[in-house]
């Protein structure tokens, strides 16, 4: 019989609003999934049911605007990292097609007057009535409810709970609004043509507001994948490959995809919205020394943040 893995869903009132028992007991079990499946589900994050259908109404309407429109969105150089990015321009590692998706990045802004400010590319304005103001909100929301995850895993990893609090101020991260786009004709696709590909996030963790249709699975230990589908309005959360590289392999980076649907659910949209929770470039990705011991040797070279995501940006065909 094939083993089945739960998914465990979390309640973050429980860590910002909780007694210390409670505190400690989010911070274990976030810790023992991450450890185990690298996936969890998190209840009462900040993005209300409001805020969620506005989101997802203007991006279906950005994507329904004329492919020439679009493209006036599309900064070259910028490696997707602001803006708009056409179809075909994307790959996961290793994969010899591109996923079926165009996508649109918002990144940080900075109000404090930090001199990392020089470092960002301006975000792109989209002339479409409350888009940057929606997007900008969730941000914003999404932002804050990592810095909370973060001091949970920190105090789970026995380190001061602000351990990454200036590591992530005005940190690097990216809101993504994705559209897998509809396939008139599935059956002439390539073979390994997929809504996104088997691959591991580059950040330190991924915040899924939801999707519009089934399609995300992950990868079980014992090589099954397993579907992930978030209950009502909660958020999907998994570690990424930095948070992954500091901790020397204790927390997974689970490796997971968007499958296509039957083919005749291929005429449909889908849509996704995850924040990538990413550190300032100049962290340093060095493995924490907690984390080795003689079963578990330093498997990293050290690095920095910005280093490492370079790399990978080449890896998946953004650079």
């Amino acid at each position: 019989m094939e083993n089945l893995v739960q998914i465990p869903r979390l309640d973050l009132f429980d860590y910002t609003q909780g007694t210390p028992k409670q505190r400690k007991q989010f911070s274990d079990e976030i810790g023992k999934a991450f450890t185990e499946i690298g996936f969890v589900t998190i209840t009462n994050h900040g993005m209300d049911k409001i805020l969620i259908t506005e989101l997802y109404d203007i991006i279906r309407q950005f994507f329904a605007l004329p492919e020439a429109i679009k493209a006036n969105y599309e900064i070259q150089g910028l490696a997707g990292q602001r803006g708009y990015t056409s179809k075909g321009r994307e790959k996961a590692k290793d994969a010899n097609v591109p996923d079926l998706k165009e996508f649109w990045q918002r990144g940080q802004t900075v109000t404090d007057g930090d001199r990392i400010a020089t470092e960002y590319p301006d975000n792109v304005s989209v002339d479409l009535m409350g888009f940057d103001e929606i997007t900008a909100e969730v941000y914003r929301r999404l932002e804050r409810s990592g810095r909370e995850l973060l001091k949970a895993i920190a105090s789970y990893l026995h380190l001061d709970e602000d351990y990454f609090e200036d590591k992530i101020h005005n940190g690097n991260s990216i809101l993504r609004a994705i559209h897998y786009f509809p396939i008139d004709n599935p059956e002439a696709l390539p073979e390994d043509a997929v809504r996104a590909g088997a691959h591991e996030d580059i950040n330190l963790i991924t915040l899924l507001i939801g999707a519009s249709a089934d399609g995300l699975e992950v990868l079980t230990h014992n090589g099954t994948w397993l579907p992930i589908k978030a209950e009502g309005d909660d958020i999907v959360v998994n570690v990424g490959d930095m948070l992954q590289r500091l901790t020397n392999n204790k927390l997974k980076s689970t490796t997971h995809r968007v499958v296509n649907p039957p083919v005749e659910l291929m005429k449909n949209s889908r849509y996704s919205v995850p924040f990538f929770l990413h550190p300032k470039v100049n962290m340093n990705l060095a493995v924490l020394p907690s984390c080795i011991d003689q079963n578990n040797p330093k498997r990293y070279v050290d690095c920095t943040a910005g280093e490492y995501l370079d790399e990978r940006l080449r890896e998946i065909g953004l650079k």
